[in-house]
């Protein structure tokens, strides 16, 4: 019998990580820690400082390496859906080397699970390969609410619908319709730069919640190119970044 958990982390700062989540990773047998090459190292490092932090009893780690995306697959969708079968190939292997006899494995998840993660989607891959799988949820602090608490904001207007996205989308799509708030992630390319900047405000935010913070937030035009030149130089310094953005559209 196999459980596999999924623990949201929030941004990686210990603080992050409520009751429930501390509590699902030190019950659990083995943590499973995926590794994104070595220019990602750190996000390895920051996984085991949160157990070596929260945890009362140091955990039993397993650390494996994720396949990459095939860049010769020119459908987005297809080259996703071909990547998520392989980690759930490896998820299967790993559960079964470290698990033999069944047992419970955990995830640590940036933010939540449930958004923009696709954990969830690669666990109901796993189920037909592993008779009686259940898999639990943490829900941990998301990348908008520490956006939103880092610039001190509401997230809507009164009475107000907002709208998530991705950057591939808004450079694809454009803004969309009928949408005022817009809260943008998984933006590697700036695409806030292909709008007008007179007719919008920026919120953006990196490293949300951590000691390197960084928030800047204005109109659209008069921010666009230090958000590009800040961003730049902390992934240059870090070898990685989490980032996010809000964007209102002026009445």
């Amino acid at each position: 019998m196999f459980e596999l958990r999924l623990v949201g982390i929030g941004m990686g700062n210990p603080d992050h990580l409520t009751g429930s989540a501390k509590q699902a990773l030190q019950t659990s047998d083995v943590i499973f820690i995926p590794q994104k090459g070595s220019e990602k190292s750190d996000l390895v490092a920051s996984r085991r400082y949160i157990c070596e932090r929260v945890l009362e009893r140091q955990p039993r780690f397993a650390t494996f390496d994720l396949p990459r995306r095939d860049p010769c697959q020119p459908d987005y969708l297809k080259r996703v859906d071909i990547w998520h079968d392989e980690i759930a190939n490896l998820w299967f292997e790993t559960l079964n080397k470290k698990l033999p006899g069944g047992g419970t494995a955990a995830f640590m998840i940036w933010g939540d699970p449930s958004l923009y993660d696709s954990s969830l989607r690669i666990a109901e891959r796993l189920k037909p390969l592993v008779d009686g799988l259940k898999v639990k949820v943490t829900p941990g602090l998301t990348a908008i609410q520490l956006l939103t608490a880092a610039h001190s904001i509401p997230l809507n207007d009164i009475g107000a619908p907002f709208m998530i996205s991705t950057g591939r989308q808004l450079r694809e799509q454009g803004w969309p319709e009928g949408c005022d708030t817009l809260v943008v992630m998984l933006d590697g390319d700036c695409s806030f730069n292909q709008l007008d900047g007179e007719n919008y405000h920026i919120w953006w935010g990196a490293f949300l919640g951590m000691p390197n913070e960084i928030v800047i937030s204005g109109q659209l035009h008069e921010c666009a190119d230090v958000i590009k030149n800040t961003r730049q130089k902390a992934r240059k310094q870090h070898g990685w970044i989490m980032d996010t953005y809000l964007l209102k559209r002026q009445k």
